[in-house]
């Protein structure tokens, strides 16, 4: 120390700058060790909150290449924002759908994510409790309100959600446009309108309406609306809950509305042996001026033509007429589509794809391809053929959305709509005979 006095250094300094530096160093030293400490908390919590891996069992029944790409390619796209997800894919053709789930579901172990069309089948699994309750999901939330109310109670049972549609259409009548302007006709909107268009059509030597009851479904379709626009909502919910009865007046009525039909002889010889492809093809090949049918109908008139393009820009569609007196609106529709529920077991990430599927994204690509009519409101936008879009308005704007009955009834009841039906055609029934079979049907179903 005394030599550096003798050098000149002054050591009240130093000891000053030493005090100093240590200072400083003690500091910096803190400082590392406090970010030492973030580090390890920040990888600490990263590690805690990392996800576990979850897998999603999801079935469809979409065979063609180019729609299984379109259903990998939402899976993938929803594991890619959830890396701890991952889909499972089952593709199955419609009837080993059909026994392959039947099987699952005897067993209790059903899928996470499967397709359903609504109605009596996917209410008979949520009795059973095979299905998973998504009400929270849908009542009160922004995606619950994205989707048509008549659309989204398909998917619901006793005021409870299990799933929830993708593609839902409308039957309604498909027409000649060509033909009704040579005729001076314009769409039906009421029965009896529609009475007197097919005596003018049939005056004129055309077939009125192309009709398919050898299959049965086909003309379901007729007796069926016409007990929608008569009885409305009302008197197919007391005759569903046993509060009323299928054979009540609506339902006669609605017998006695279509038998003033089939006295004017509106269909093609042999119809009541004539297929659907049958019924298509008449409309398709311009011998038929109406048929009674689903979103699909161009689809399947196209396939039945030589050309493989059926009516083209002379394809028109319209709403079913209304019936004067009924108690129905006019945005009651009659139809169905498709959708997926949500098995019991399934992890809150398959509740999640579903709003995914469903999306607006999603339901306007599907959309735009031609592939279904969308259920998101706005997704319409999407669609390129004018009849889409106005199936898709009607959809969408309906308050009263009734599935086809042979599916959303009882097995056993759905067939005995279809046989009273075919009954009816056949005059081998009267209005109150057909009334009383289904409503047999559904005492027996519901005992």
């Amino acid at each position: 120390m005394q030599f550096l006095e003798d050098n000149g250094v002054n050591l009240k300094n130093f000891k000053k700058h030493k005090t100093i530096f240590l200072e400083e160093g003690n500091m910096k030293l803190k400082r590392l060790v406090c970010l030492a400490s973030v580090i390890l908390l920040v990888f600490a919590g990263l590690t805690f909150a990392q996800k576990k891996p979850v897998k999603i069992s999801f079935w469809h029944l979409d065979t063609q290449d180019d729609y299984k790409a379109e259903w990998q390619k939402m899976a993938d796209e929803f594991m890619a924002k959830n890396p701890h997800v991952k889909i499972e894919i089952t593709v199955l053709e419609n009837e080993a759908f059909k026994q392959k789930i039947a099987t699952v579901m005897q067993s209790g172990n059903p899928p996470d994510l499967f397709r359903s069309w609504g109605g009596g089948v996917m209410i008979e699994y949520a009795k059973a409790g095979l299905l998973k309750d998504i009400t929270e999901h849908v009542v009160g939330t922004e995606w619950g309100k994205s989707i048509g109310a008549g659309a989204m109670a398909v998917y619901s049972y006793n005021g409870k959600y299990y799933g929830a549609p993708y593609d839902m259409g409308a039957v309604g009548i498909w027409y000649n446009k060509a033909m009704f302007k040579k005729l001076g006709l314009k769409p039906f909107k009421t029965w009896s309108e529609l009475l007197a268009g097919v005596k003018k059509i049939k005056s004129a030597g055309i077939i009125p309406i192309a009709l398919g009851e050898g299959d049965k479904w086909p003309g379901h379709f007729w007796w069926v609306y016409l007990a929608v626009r008569l009885g409305g909502k009302e008197a197919f919910e007391k005759a569903y809950s046993r509060k009323g009865s299928f054979a009540d007046e609506p339902f006669v009525k609605a017998g006695e509305k279509l038998n003033e039909l089939i006295a004017l002889d509106p269909f093609q010889p042999g119809f009541l042996s004539a297929s659907y492809n049958d019924e298509a093809s008449l409309v398709g090949n311009r011998k038929a001026a109406m048929e009674l049918m689903g979103q699909w109908a161009p689809y399947v008139q196209n396939a039945n033509t030589p050309d493989g393009k059926g009516l083209g820009e002379d394809l028109g569609f319209f709403p079913f007429p209304m019936v004067e007196g009924g108690k129905g609106k006019p945005t009651d529709v009659m139809g169905g589509g498709n959708g997926y529920i949500v098995g019991k077991n399934a992890p809150p990430e398959a509740v999640e794809f579903l709003k995914f599927i469903v999306s607006y994204e999603n339901n306007s690509r599907l959309a735009s391809q031609g592939r279904i009519i969308p259920v998101v409101k706005g997704a319409e936008k999407a669609l390129k053929d004018e009849n889409a879009k106005f199936i898709a308005q009607m959809v969408s704007k309906a308050d009263y959305y009734q599935l086809y009955y042979d599916q959303f009834l009882p097995p056993a009841v759905g067939e005995a709509v279809k046989d009273a039906t075919q009954m009816l055609f056949a005059k081998k029934a009267t209005p109150k005979e057909a009334a009383e079979m289904i409503e047999k049907a559904m005492k027996e179903a519901t005992k």
